[in-house]
Protein backbone atom coordinates (compact mmCIF):
# COMPACT_ATOMS: atom_id res chain seq x y z
CA UNK A 1 0.00 0.00 0.00
CA UNK A 2 1.10 3.71 -1.05
CA UNK A 3 1.86 6.05 2.05
CA UNK A 4 -0.98 8.07 0.47
CA UNK A 5 -3.17 5.17 0.94
CA UNK A 6 -2.05 4.61 4.22
CA UNK A 7 -2.54 8.27 5.17
CA UNK A 8 -6.17 8.21 3.63
CA UNK A 9 -6.93 5.60 5.37
CA UNK A 10 -5.25 6.29 9.10
CA UNK A 11 -7.57 9.66 8.73
CA UNK A 12 -10.36 7.95 7.61
CA UNK A 13 -9.91 6.16 11.19
CA UNK A 14 -10.55 9.06 13.21
CA UNK A 15 -13.24 11.46 12.07
CA UNK A 16 -12.33 14.36 14.10
CA UNK A 17 -9.21 15.00 12.17
CA UNK A 18 -10.92 14.38 8.74
CA UNK A 19 -13.85 16.92 9.93
CA UNK A 20 -10.40 18.87 10.91
CA UNK A 21 -8.93 18.63 7.41
CA UNK A 22 -12.40 19.39 5.73
CA UNK A 23 -12.54 22.60 8.07
CA UNK A 24 -8.85 23.21 6.95
CA UNK A 25 -7.38 23.51 10.62
CA UNK A 26 -5.16 21.04 10.48
CA UNK A 27 -1.56 21.55 11.32
CA UNK A 28 -0.12 18.90 9.11
CA UNK A 29 2.95 18.07 10.47
CA UNK A 30 1.60 17.88 14.11
CA UNK A 31 -1.25 15.41 12.68
CA UNK A 32 1.58 13.62 10.79
CA UNK A 33 3.07 12.74 13.90
CA UNK A 34 -0.05 11.63 15.67
CA UNK A 35 -0.99 8.79 13.18
CA UNK A 36 0.33 6.12 13.36
CA UNK A 37 2.13 5.47 9.92
CA UNK A 38 5.45 4.00 9.07
CA UNK A 39 7.11 7.15 7.18
CA UNK A 40 8.75 10.32 7.06
CA UNK A 41 6.77 12.98 8.85
CA UNK A 42 7.19 14.97 5.93
CA UNK A 43 5.99 12.91 3.87
CA UNK A 44 2.79 12.15 5.65
CA UNK A 45 2.29 15.28 5.81
CA UNK A 46 2.31 16.13 2.23
CA UNK A 47 -0.23 13.02 1.97
CA UNK A 48 -2.16 14.96 4.35
CA UNK A 49 -2.34 18.18 2.40
CA UNK A 50 -3.38 16.31 -0.96
CA UNK A 51 -6.22 14.52 0.79
CA UNK A 52 -7.37 17.30 2.31
CA UNK A 53 -7.21 19.14 -1.24
CA UNK A 54 -9.44 16.66 -2.43
CA UNK A 55 -12.06 16.31 0.48
CA UNK A 56 -15.13 18.20 0.35
CA UNK A 57 -15.21 21.57 2.50
CA UNK A 58 -16.85 21.42 5.78
CA UNK A 59 -20.04 23.29 5.83
CA UNK A 60 -22.64 23.82 8.18
CA UNK A 61 -26.52 24.24 7.90
CA UNK A 62 -28.83 25.56 10.80
CA UNK A 63 -31.92 23.24 11.37
CA UNK A 64 -35.30 24.46 11.80
CA UNK A 65 -36.20 22.86 14.84
CA UNK A 66 -38.76 23.50 17.80
CA UNK A 67 -37.31 23.04 20.97
CA UNK A 68 -39.09 22.35 24.55
CA UNK A 69 -38.16 21.22 27.88
CA UNK A 70 -40.10 18.88 29.88
CA UNK A 71 -39.47 18.41 34.01
CA UNK A 72 -40.11 15.64 35.93
CA UNK A 73 -39.21 12.46 33.54
CA UNK A 74 -37.64 9.48 35.03
CA UNK A 75 -37.14 5.89 33.75
CA UNK A 76 -40.83 4.56 33.34
CA UNK A 77 -42.20 1.53 35.56
CA UNK A 78 -41.22 -1.62 34.05
CA UNK A 79 -38.28 -0.52 31.99
CA UNK A 80 -35.17 -0.85 34.57
CA UNK A 81 -35.49 -4.33 35.87
CA UNK A 82 -35.81 -5.85 32.19
CA UNK A 83 -39.24 -6.50 32.28
CA UNK A 84 -41.87 -6.18 29.67
CA UNK A 85 -41.89 -2.46 29.03
CA UNK A 86 -44.57 -2.33 26.13
CA UNK A 87 -47.18 -0.81 28.75
CA UNK A 88 -44.16 1.79 29.60
CA UNK A 89 -43.54 2.83 26.13
CA UNK A 90 -46.88 4.51 25.50
CA UNK A 91 -46.49 7.05 27.81
CA UNK A 92 -42.51 7.32 26.88
CA UNK A 93 -40.76 10.09 25.53
CA UNK A 94 -37.69 8.09 24.51
CA UNK A 95 -36.75 4.21 24.82
CA UNK A 96 -33.49 2.91 24.37
CA UNK A 97 -32.61 -0.81 24.92
CA UNK A 98 -34.26 -1.66 27.61
CA UNK A 99 -35.05 1.96 29.33
CA UNK A 100 -37.92 4.07 28.74
CA UNK A 101 -37.86 7.33 30.09
CA UNK A 102 -40.93 9.31 29.86
CA UNK A 103 -43.41 11.56 32.83
CA UNK A 104 -43.64 10.48 36.11
CA UNK A 105 -42.73 13.27 38.62
CA UNK A 106 -38.78 11.80 38.42
CA UNK A 107 -35.59 14.10 38.60
CA UNK A 108 -34.81 14.45 34.93
CA UNK A 109 -35.17 17.01 32.34
CA UNK A 110 -36.07 15.96 28.23
CA UNK A 111 -35.17 18.02 25.77
CA UNK A 112 -37.31 17.61 22.69
CA UNK A 113 -36.50 18.75 19.09
CA UNK A 114 -38.79 18.35 16.59
CA UNK A 115 -38.57 19.48 12.78
CA UNK A 116 -35.05 19.16 10.66
CA UNK A 117 -33.56 16.81 12.90
CA UNK A 118 -31.69 13.52 12.14
CA UNK A 119 -28.09 11.17 13.18
CA UNK A 120 -26.04 14.14 12.18
CA UNK A 121 -27.74 16.35 14.25
CA UNK A 122 -28.30 13.94 17.45
CA UNK A 123 -23.76 13.43 16.91
CA UNK A 124 -23.32 17.25 16.51
CA UNK A 125 -25.26 17.65 19.63
CA UNK A 126 -24.01 14.40 21.75
CA UNK A 127 -20.44 16.24 20.97
CA UNK A 128 -21.50 19.83 21.90
CA UNK A 129 -22.63 18.70 25.12
CA UNK A 130 -19.51 15.73 26.13
CA UNK A 131 -17.30 19.33 25.36
CA UNK A 132 -19.22 21.00 28.01
CA UNK A 133 -18.88 18.01 30.28
CA UNK A 134 -22.80 16.99 30.28
CA UNK A 135 -23.64 13.10 29.88
CA UNK A 136 -26.89 12.33 29.20
CA UNK A 137 -29.28 9.71 30.62
CA UNK A 138 -30.55 8.92 26.94
CA UNK A 139 -30.79 10.00 23.22
CA UNK A 140 -32.26 9.30 20.24
CA UNK A 141 -33.77 10.55 17.09
CA UNK A 142 -36.22 9.31 14.86
CA UNK A 143 -39.21 10.16 12.45
CA UNK A 144 -37.96 14.66 13.21
CA UNK A 145 -37.98 14.07 16.45
CA UNK A 146 -34.77 13.76 18.93
CA UNK A 147 -34.84 13.69 22.53
CA UNK A 148 -31.89 14.24 25.19
CA UNK A 149 -32.45 13.23 28.98
CA UNK A 150 -30.32 14.96 31.26
CA UNK A 151 -30.34 15.57 35.18
CA UNK A 152 -32.84 17.97 35.83
CA UNK A 153 -29.76 20.33 37.67
CA UNK A 154 -28.14 20.32 33.68
CA UNK A 155 -31.79 21.11 32.21
CA UNK A 156 -31.47 24.81 31.42
CA UNK A 157 -27.70 24.29 30.10
CA UNK A 158 -28.53 21.44 28.14
CA UNK A 159 -31.17 23.50 26.28
CA UNK A 160 -28.88 26.26 25.39
CA UNK A 161 -26.00 23.63 24.18
CA UNK A 162 -28.85 21.85 22.18
CA UNK A 163 -30.09 25.23 20.55
CA UNK A 164 -26.68 26.66 19.76
CA UNK A 165 -25.56 23.29 18.27
CA UNK A 166 -28.64 23.14 15.69
CA UNK A 167 -27.31 26.82 14.69
CA UNK A 168 -24.51 24.95 13.41
CA UNK A 169 -24.89 21.60 12.66
CA UNK A 170 -22.05 19.98 10.24
CA UNK A 171 -22.71 18.58 6.98
CA UNK A 172 -21.85 15.12 6.26
CA UNK A 173 -19.72 14.10 3.53
CA UNK A 174 -20.23 10.62 1.95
Amino acid sequence: MSLAAETRRAVDRHSFLRTALRAGVVNYTAAARYLDIDGEPDAVATALRRYADELPAYETDSRAVRIRMESGIGPLEGSEDGADVRGATEDALVTVGGAAFGPDSGDRTAIVATGDVETAALADVLARLSIEGLSPNAAAVADGTMVVVVDRREGANALRLIEAALECVGTRDG
